[in-house]
């Protein structure tokens, strides 16, 4: 839309209103922050959404693989095999065997539920996820026979175990006896404590070398599982395929998206609800928009019979008051970008502020997850969230455009 000399003059003139008609401009400037609030909520809640995501997607396959090769029985005595069948296939980036097994263990009359995990030692050191998260100890002393594991961070803290702590670990499969089965209970050493940031893991997870697991599990030579990452975790089902057909019948493949599935269809949901809802705020803010022109319309009804009868167009006026409103519409998204930037930007240190103020515990980890607030912007959804807001805004103008454009003059300056 371009914009003649005396049209820009006359839509910056319009835009800051003239003494006595004050309560436009604050209406303007109502509507100016509507949009902002509005931008910045979207941009904030998606970009929060979608960093909650990632990073539940990333932890979870970072210790989980994108699939797992479940032995039937929860042993795979063929592992071994299974890894390289895995391996030989296309797509399929690693294999890592393991055991994962629910026990209990207690320290200093403590008793918690924990989640034993029996890794080979250079995936113990080369897991991401639990190698970058050492809050305390060192990895390298973890050693097949050696007795020492590591323990995740929320769980020492129920424990109240530190490093150099034995912890007890409660196998119900011990040995038999005359009287029955005798739980078997093996002590470990802590030496390292981790926190990968998902409160469930870091409540539970003891890590330690597989043939300590198992040892304590009395599982011979078997593993309990082959975790597998591919180059692409959306296309898992496709590329485990020929897996699937080779180990049919001694283990089943379960993907991240079968094991987590009710987790991510809710976040999928929560964030389509969330958009439409805060769009909602953003058509509010068009509406003010529209309601400020038609105010501006009203009160410069004799300006705009003078223009007209100078021979100012109808089409001029309606571009005037589109510039007009289009122009409150795009400073309120630039500054709702620059709001929702310097909120994600701070956003932890906004949560823990509000906490300290409150008194409240507004990111409980046992609810959200998480240990932290996460976040990750979106390029594309951004361009979506600003062209909504220019379309709505640029709809909201049409109908005070249109009246100021039918302006009468004759009745209008009748008796002037």
């Amino acid at each position: 839309m371009i914009l003649s000399r005396y049209e820009r003059m006359i839509a910056r003139r319009y835009l800051l209103p003239g003494k006595g008609e004050a309560f436009i401009l604050l209406v303007a400037g109502f509507s100016l922050g509507a949009v902002m609030l509005g931008v910045a909520a979207l941009v904030i809640v998606m970009s929060v959404m979608n960093g909650f995501r990632a990073e539940l997607f990333d932890k979870i396959t970072g210790l989980n693989g994108h699939a797992v090769v479940q032995g039937v029985g929860g042993r795979l005595p063929d592992w071994r095999e299974v890894v390289t069948q895995a391996k030989a296939t296309p797509g399929v980036t690693s294999a890592v065997p393991l055991i994962e097994q629910p026990l209990m263990s207690s320290y200093n009359g403590r008793v918690e539920g924990v989640l034993v995990r029996g890794m080979r030692i250079e995936d113990i050191r080369g897991n991401a996820s639990i190698a970058a998260g050492v809050l305390m100890g060192d990895l390298a002393s973890i050693k097949p026979g050696s007795g020492r594991v590591a323990i995740g961070s929320r769980l020492a803290e129920s424990l109240g175990a530190q490093l150099g702590s034995e912890v007890s670990l409660i196998s119900p499969q011990g040995q038999t006896t005359p009287f029955g089965s005798v739980p078997r209970i093996v002590n470990y050493t802590v030496a390292a404590i981790f926190e990968i940031g998902v409160y469930d893991y870091d409540k539970a997870y003891v890590v330690m070398p597989i043939e300590d697991a198992q040892t304590l599990l009395l599982m011979g030579d078997a593993a309990g599982m082959v975790e597998l990452e591919t180059i692409d975790p959306d296309q898992v089902g496709p590329i485990l395929a020929p897996l699937a057909d080779k180990i049919g019948g001694r283990a089943v493949i379960a993907d991240w998206r079968g094991m987590n599935a009710q987790l991510f269809e809710a976040l999928a949901v929560e964030r389509v609800a969330m958009f439409v809802v805060l769009c909602i705020i953003i058509l509010v803010a068009a509406f003010n928009i529209a309601s400020s022109l038609i105010m501006l319309v009203r009160s410069k009804t004799r300006d705009n019979a003078i223009l007209r009868t100078m021979g100012a167009t109808r089409t001029a006026m309606m571009k005037i008051f589109m510039t007009v409103g289009s122009t409150i519409g795009v400073l309120g998204i630039v500054a709702g970008l620059l709001l929702g930037t310097v909120f994600l930007f701070f956003r932890q240190s906004v949560v823990n502020f509000v906490q300290f103020v409150t008194g409240q515990n507004l990111w409980d980890p046992q609810i959200r997850y998480l240990t932290e607030l996460p976040s990750k912007p979106d390029p594309v959804e951004i361009v979506a969230i600003v062209s909504i807001a220019l379309l709505l805004t640029f709809l909201a103008t049409l109908y005070p455009a249109w009246k100021a454009a039918n302006t009468d003059p004759v009745q209008v300056l009748r008796y002037e």
